[in-house]
């Protein structure tokens, strides 16, 4: 055997390189988590003891009590009407009801978030024209209750019954009829739509801000046009922004519907059962029955948000695998000549990878 390799084996076994006269220490136990040891005693497991936590079973106890004395009483007590309640929840009016609700709700929040758009785009110009009118827009409709609005928008067909087009304090050169607020459904989305595009400019702002300059410049330098850097690279990853609000805003518009009874639009979920509860005297188990159709259309909303979000936060390591809470297994003891020694090889090959 050649010197130098007779010398790297005394190195490499720390018996040899030990003082011959030294004792061993019997009380010096092998530390957990190393492999290798002189022993070879497999490494410790460490036990982690969790924290009591008595008062939180204790509330926990008390809040499942008091929802269960409630839904005890409330069962019992004729004032709610659980008869009526089973007599009206799938009446054919209710139902054709929640029907104009949801389209309510679609039809304002998809001119709402067209305008929110064209609004955040205004307030990220540089013109300085453009951001002004854009502020303005979202000073006035985020400032003012979306009632007031709803209830200026049932009037616009009085102020103005006709439209016209023309020069100043002359002949009109256009006149048309104002035929557009006399329907009160499409008097509902204009107004809905437009308050809520106020909030989404915000919503779009944010999220367009969120991604860093950097993305851009990036992009173009690798000669990709605006709209090519838009879809590609910054819309992408905003929408991991944009999307939870905005789901937020989905179904706060559902329940917002209930106000368009200031226009006066009556053929909602909340007008109709509000009719339904004023000829049969029943105004809880009316009010019970649209707080069923709401939650249901909200409960859809949500699982479709879920999985929206989902959809669009893969690759930003937040998406859950299942296997968070699994505890990993400890590492195998290192053998003479096998991978952590050196000399050996990498993995269960020679010359790559497992």
């Amino acid at each position: 055997m050649s010197e130098p390799e007779s010398g790297r084996m005394i190195e490499a076994d720390p018996a040899r390189n030990a003082d011959p006269g030294r004792k061993p220490d019997p009380a010096r136990k092998p530390r957990a988590g190393r492999a290798g040891d002189d022993d070879g005693a497999p490494p410790e497991a460490i036990v982690a003891i969790p924290l009591r936590h008595p008062w939180r079973n204790v509330v926990a106890v008390l809040l499942i009590i008091g929802l269960a004395v409630f839904v005890l009483d409330a069962a019992q007590r004729p004032d709610y009407g659980w008869a009526d309640v089973g007599k009206y929840i799938f009446d054919r009016r209710i139902s054709q009801a929640a029907w104009v609700t949801l389209w309510l709700t679609i039809y304002a929040m998809i001119g709402a978030i067209v305008i929110g758009l064209l609004l955040a785009i205004m307030r990220l110009s540089p013109n300085p024209v453009l951001k002004s009118i854009a502020w303005l827009y979202i000073w006035i409709f985020r400032g003012t209750p979306v009632y007031v609005q709803l209830v200026f928008w049932g009037i616009v067909a009085l102020i103005y019954p006709v439209f016209t087009l023309g020069i100043p304090f002359m002949d009109p050169w256009v006149t048309i009829p104002n035929e557009v607020f006399t329907n009160l459904f499409i008097t509902a989305v204009i107004g809905l739509a437009l308050n809520e595009a106020a909030y989404m400019s915000e919503i779009v702002r944010a999220g367009l801000l969120s991604v860093d300059e950097g993305q851009a410049e990036a992009s173009t330098a690798l000669a990709m046009s605006w709209g090519q850097t838009m879809r590609y690279v910054v819309v992408p990853q905003a929408m991991k922004i944009i999307i939870p609000p905005t789901g937020n805003e989905v179904i706060s518009m559902l329940k917002t519907t209930s106000l368009v009874a200031a226009i006066p639009l009556s053929v909602d979920l909340y007008g109709v059962s509000r009719g339904i509860s004023a000829v049969t005297f029943t105004p809880v188990p009316l009010l019970i029955v649209a707080s069923l159709w709401y939650l249901l259309f909200t409960s859809v909303l949500m699982v479709g948000q879920h999985f929206i979000e989902k959809r669009f936060s893969r690759g930003t390591g937040r998406a859950k695998t299942g296997k968070e809470g699994t505890t990993p297994e400890p590492a195998p003891a290192a053998l003479p000549g096998g991978p952590g020694v050196h000399g050996g090889p990498l993995s269960n090959d020679f010359g790559g990878k497992g």
